[in-house]
């Protein structure tokens, strides 16, 4: 297996990284939890290690996803984002044609570049802990991350759950769209259509 990269080339340090990944393994997804990103999703979430981002109100917004879902099929998408609200306005953004702006931007802003080629290094460096930590086979998907990185941008809900999961300041571009649909969508801010007490109290009176 590759060695994880260097510290001055990744968008945060390996102790932070380490960090991220305790948190999620220290947490990993309840019954309840993965019930709701079912319900988001419209079907199973396989492979699902924890809940990566949540809503203010606890709903899940991203999931952290094994590197080898049952049956050994890699699966490249560590950060997947599941909040309906999220995936709605991200979609919309999209459909306006951002990702073709962005793409531009990446081939005119060298600085632009270089962060989103770290943000694609700090993806890969955070599998490889989790492929670790799990016992899973990622060699398959070495040197793959998601979204379109390092060289461009395909895929914006992979972005946006980077800088869910991970914080701001590691994907620039998952920064930027956050900011783009801030009216619509806002991690700080909670629009879901059932928020977590009442998802709660609902799970309780049907026992």
């Amino acid at each position: 297996m590759e060695a994880v990269v260097g510290q001055a080339s990744l968008a945060l340090s390996q102790s932070a990284l380490r960090a991220c990944l305790d948190r999620a393994m220290e947490n990993r997804a309840s019954q309840q939890q993965i019930a709701v990103v079912e319900s988001q999703l419209g079907r199973y979430p396989r492979g699902i290690v924890a809940v990566g981002a949540q809503c203010v109100c606890g709903n899940p917004l991203a999931v952290i996803t094994r590197p080898e879902l049952p049956g050994g099929i890699p699966f490249p998408t560590t950060c997947y984002l599941t909040s309906p609200q999220a995936v709605k306005a991200v979609s919309h953004l999209e459909a306006e044609g951002v990702m073709a702006t962005m793409n531009e931007q990446l081939a005119q802003d060298e600085n632009l570049r270089e962060r989103y080629e770290r943000a694609h290094r700090t993806y890969l460096a955070f599998r490889q802990l989790l492929a670790e930590r799990l016992g899973d086979d990622q060699s398959h998907i070495e040197g793959i991350s998601a979204g379109g990185m390092p060289k461009r941008v395909k895929c914006l809900h992979a972005l946006v759950a980077q800088s869910l999961v991970m914080g701001p300041g590691v994907n620039p571009l998952g920064d930027q769209a956050l900011e783009a649909v801030a009216d619509s969508f806002s991690p700080s801010r909670c629009d879901c259509d059932q928020p977590w007490p009442q998802r709660a109290l609902a799970g309780e009176s049907s026992l």
